[in-house]
């Protein structure tokens, strides 16, 4: 089984695997210092008030946050050494490891899973949706691989019982369910909200069958992050202090992401709430190490992978968000 295109980007990237130069300006002191998310969401508020709200630029960094999307290509990205540091999925992390590729995840940032499964109003139970199409972001990777565990869980057979349609990101997921292209779908917080409000209905929440899901990690070149280690120690002390903002500040995180992402206020504070109450994002925007053991056993059952599944330490590197903590003087 091939659950992504890793396999095939992989190798022709590795080719182009260089040192990063650091790249400063003369008419400023700053760090030029660019890094990914797979998309702009609810998720990944933090990230992008990182670049937006100066908690970069106090650490000396000049934020060049980019969009790459696929957790595949992000991760290409890091070992082309066009971004210092990708958030992306664990998935995508666990199978390069596993291919020999030397990269590391050094925090998190989306420590849990959001998705609500939203049906069509003649669906009322989860057990309806015995012979029907789900519709999510992916069917071979991440979302869909916590999917199956989901609903292996609930007694259902994938293949058998029901099967994934890959309707790309959470926008045209909706419009799929809106279309009548699939029966349900498994919109994350808080476009669950905009579906309810629509007429469709909750019919389950994957956090109640797994509530340890490592969905977004720092991840970064281990050669490049040793070799560069006081640059993203202060990465990771700007990502702790806007995380802990996230927390502290709800008022001003709830506007930030509704301006940003263009949601209602409504939305957007429910949202809020939502992340914080389930602990999505890391406070101190460290590793969730028991989601990392989630992911890479999710993982393992939906590759067919051989062998003994490995521990999370595998995985990750605690060393800069604990160095950065240090630094920070947080308890």
């Amino acid at each position: 089984m091939k659950p992504m295109r890793l396999a095939k980007i992989f190798p022709f990237f590795c080719a182009l695997l260089l040192p990063i130069t650091l790249q400063t300006s003369f008419a400023q002191s700053k760090i030029k210092f660019p890094y990914s998310i797979t998309s702009k969401s609810l998720g990944y508020g933090p990230m992008l008030a990182s670049a937006k709200l100066g908690f970069m630029d106090r650490e000396g960094l000049e934020p060049q946050l980019v969009y790459v999307r696929g957790a595949d290509k992000s991760l290409a990205a890091v070992l082309a050494g066009s971004v210092y540091v990708s958030a992306s999925g664990s998935d995508a992390h666990i199978a390069a490891v596993e291919r020999g590729i030397e990269v590391v995840m050094i925090g998190g940032t989306i420590n849990g899973l959001s998705q609500v499964l939203m049906t069509t109003k003649n669906i009322q139970t989860l057990n309806d949706l015995r012979g029907k199409i789900i519709g999510a972001t992916s069917a071979t990777s991440g979302l869909g691989f916590a999917l199956r565990r989901y609903f292996k869980a609930k007694g259902f057979e994938y293949g058998r019982d029901y099967q994934i349609l890959a309707t790309g990101s959470a926008g045209p997921t909706l419009a799929a369910l809106a279309a009548g292209q699939v029966h349900a779908a498994a919109l994350g917080v808080p476009l669950n909200f905009v579906a309810a409000d629509q007429g469709f209905h909750p019919v389950g929440r994957i956090i109640d069958v797994i509530p340890s899901y490592q969905f977004g990690a720092f991840t970064v070149s281990r050669a490049v992050a040793e070799k560069n280690r006081p640059l993203m120690v202060r990465f990771m002390r700007a990502m702790i202090a806007v995380h802990r903002w996230f927390y502290n500040n709800k008022e001003a995180a709830v506007g930030f992401v509704a301006k940003e992402l263009e949601l209602a206020p409504d939305y957007a504070r429910r949202g809020w709430e939502y992340y914080v109450e389930n602990k999505i994002w890391p406070i101190d925007a460290g590793v969730n190490v028991e989601g990392v053991n989630v992911a890479t056993q999710i993982f393992w059952e939906a590759s067919q992978a051989k062998g003994a599944v490995p521990g999370p330490q595998k995985y990750i590197d605690q060393s800069f968000q604990k160095e950065a903590l240090k630094e920070l003087g947080v308890r």
